[in-house]
């Protein structure tokens, strides 16, 4: 028995080391060894901006002033607005800006993010599409930066970079620590391939390549992008297209956007569980290391942390696990009953840690008791 439980120990830390440190290693060592380059040049094809709202009244006429300062011809762009069931007066706001280039679609009732989306693609003009949410001030030069990637024919979508600003918490400024790890990543997949996901608020591809998605999607920034993948073109970050947006500075109020994105991926699955295929997925290994191992890291740990404590006589190592775990919670609850104590590092990324993986373990819950969760 206390080799069945060994085995499980192995595992659990293995998976552990390997979601968070061996897979991100490989793709970096990859990305140094043989980067793929991109043939970037300089177009101005036909761009509709898509942005997809709701109750946005508070940045929506900031939001349109910034796409007018988009360094981009002004005949060759289009902004569509799909207002999604709002009620605080977002599409009279809308159409109150001054600019012919920018058209409203209103819809009474919500029909969720990914079928606003079909219609506003429907509606569009351009030969490339530009999606980007309300919020996020983009930088002047973000288009173009996109645009030229999208001139490589092997490029299917290209992705900007999103900036945080206003940590001013503890848990902010872990959240921001994070950000720039995973942005980090995700830059090394790019060079060596195609990263896995995007930021919806700043990616941009061709308009003759989007597929209509199930209206019920979550999250369209991780299946488009797995779509074009599959049809064997590549998905790039380029760091040179910039967005800013404020971050949330307690772990409340990120609760329910970590865990609806970590619901959206168990969705995924359902959805298109062809994601699951080494055949017809061509970045499976990519997609399981990167999106489905983080999502079990919460029962990877849970299970380690017993193992260790079952056999912390027996074995050295899970003596030493199981002091690293130990530590690693008073940490956490050292944040928790002094919040001052997370600007220490050690601290905030304990603090950080625990409520990412809460929050995944939370929605893995909701979706095991067959809660609905609405498309947006």
């Amino acid at each position: 028995m206390s080799s069945l439980v060994y085995a499980a120990f192995l595992a659990s830390a293995w998976l552990l080391a390997y979601t968070f440190v061996v897979y991100p290693l490989g793709i970096w060592l990859l990305a140094r060894l043989r980067p793929l380059p991109i043939d970037k040049h300089s177009a101005t094809p036909t761009v509709s901006v898509i942005m997809v709202v709701r109750e946005g009244a508070l940045h929506i006429q900031a939001k349109l002033a910034n796409l007018s300062t988009l360094n981009y011809p002004r005949s060759q762009l289009q902004i569509i607005v799909a207002c999604d069931g709002c009620r605080d007066g977002t599409p009279r706001l809308a159409r109150l800006f001054k600019d012919r280039r920018v058209r409203v679609l209103e819809f009474h009732e919500p029909l969720g993010r990914a079928a606003c989306l079909n219609r506003a693609v429907a509606a569009a003009q351009g030969e490339v599409l530009l999606f980007t949410d309300v919020r996020p001030t983009l930088a002047p030069i973000a288009l173009r930066e996109l645009v030229a990637n999208l001139a490589d024919p092997r490029v299917g979508i290209a992705s900007g970079e999103l900036l945080y600003t206003d940590s001013h918490s503890g848990f902010a400024q872990g959240i921001d620590t994070y950000w720039r790890y995973e942005k980090g990543l995700r830059l090394a997949e790019s060079q060596s391939g195609s990263t896995i996901g995007v930021s919806s608020a700043l990616y941009a591809m061709r308009r003759l390549q989007y597929e209509p998605l199930p209206p019920e999607t979550m999250l369209d920034d991780v299946l488009v992008p797995m779509r074009v993948i599959a049809s064997r073109r590549r998905v790039v970050f380029e760091p040179r297209a910039l967005a800013w947006d404020r971050l949330v500075q307690l772990p409340e109020e990120d609760r329910p956007r970590r865990i609806y994105n970590a619901a959206g991926h168990c969705q995924l699955i359902g959805l298109a569980p062809w994601l699951l295929s080494p055949q017809d997925n061509p970045l499976w290994l990519r997609f399981v290391s990167h999106k489905l191992l983080r999502l079990a890291a919460p029962w990877l740990l849970l299970g380690m942390a017993l193992t260790s404590a079952l056999l912390v006589r027996r074995h050295l190592l899970c003596t030493a696990t199981l002091a690293l775990l130990v530590a690693g919670a008073g940490l956490v609850a050292m944040g928790r009953l002094q919040p001052g104590l997370t600007r220490w590092l050690p601290v905030r990324l304990a603090i950080t840690f625990f409520y990412l993986n809460l929050f995944a373990a939370q929605a893995v819950m909701g979706i095991a008791r067959q809660r609905d969760a609405q498309p947006w």
